[in-house]
């Protein structure tokens, strides 16, 4: 095999070590590969909360642009931060085998859940769940790839936690003792989940990396990522959604979206035959936009864009 696989990554430790897992798995089916590390416009303004800079897919820009350009030839992310529609040319070629789903508050204590408190998070979704179960606690921007939001948590001494993904910070060994899990709070769309995209016209590269689809993974993040397409229209918003296999036949969802201070929820839940995978996300987000989500979608268009 002489044509060497070139991979499109972010430059955080964390993209870097998801890039180097995928780097391992082709190399390990004969493959020769490459990395080529890029820095995102996401990471570069961290002053700014992601929903004021009006871009979906702001950390996959760069690499998107990279691979039309034929600088690349696949790019891996973290699922979550991939819009649900690709840029023209790009293609889904692998999903990897999912992570932790769940959120994590690291904490330097939780006395103050039963009083007021200041929570961390860049994320709308973390936000409006946060306060839907503690509303009287104040939630303040955090912004940065996991090493630097970990900093800054220990730099402000006024802050009592901060959310995270779970599987961020244990691919990395970043997980801390002091953290508790948030079991009740519904994760972002394929959250734990890696992605891999080709350009679709490089056939050698795309059938290399559908070697190491996992099948399973793959049913699931596409019912989570239809349920947040169909709601979403292209704006940002507290939307969670959950998938996951029951058993061989089944597999069990839940949706929700939020306003945007928590106050408001409206939730699906259902259980579904694995054959019904393509349209359960879909038909679950159509019930919640006619129980009064579409209202909701246009109050939270109009704040975000004040």
């Amino acid at each position: 095999m002489g044509t060497t696989i070139r991979i499109g990554t972010r430059d955080s430790e964390l993209a870097l070590w998801q890039a180097n897992t995928v780097k391992d798995k082709l190399e390990a089916l004969g493959y020769k590969t490459q990395l080529l590390p890029v820095k995102s416009t996401g990471d570069l303004n961290l002053d700014q909360p992601l929903y004021e800079m009006g871009i979906t897919g702001i950390f996959t820009k760069t690499l998107d642009i990279a691979m039309v350009k034929g600088e690349i030839d696949i790019a891996v992310h973290s699922m979550k931060d991939v819009p649900t529609a690709l840029p023209k040319g790009i293609v889904q070629a692998a999903v990897l085998p999912r992570a932790n789903v769940h959120d994590i508050l690291i904490h330097k204590g939780l006395d103050f859940l039963a009083s007021e408190g200041v929570i961390a998070t860049g994320s709308l979704r973390r936000k409006a769940q946060w306060l839907n179960q503690y509303p009287f606690h104040k939630i303040v921007n955090l912004r940065g790839n996991v090493n630097t939001r970990l900093q800054k948590l220990q730099d402000n001494q006024d802050w009592n936690g901060a959310i995270f993904a779970a599987a961020g910070l244990e691919r990395i060994n970043l997980k801390p003792e002091n953290h508790t899990v948030l079991d009740w709070m519904t994760p972002a769309p394929a959250q734990g989940a890696m992605l891999i995209v080709v350009n679709e016209s490089n056939s050698y590269a795309k059938e290399a990396v559908e070697k190491l689809n996992d099948e399973k993974t793959a049913m699931c993040v596409h019912v989570e990522r239809e349920f947040l397409r169909t709601l979403e229209g292209g704006c940002t918003a507290p939307i969670g959604a959950l998938a996951e296999f029951k058993n061989e036949e089944k597999i069990s969802f839940t949706g929700n979206l939020f306003s945007l201070d928590g106050k408001e929820k409206i939730e699906e839940k259902a259980t579904f035959n694995v054959s019904d995978y393509q349209d359960v996300g879909q038909n679950l987000a159509h019930k919640i936009l006619q129980q009064g989500g579409k209202e909701l979608m246009h109050s939270i268009k109009a704040k975000l864009e004040h």
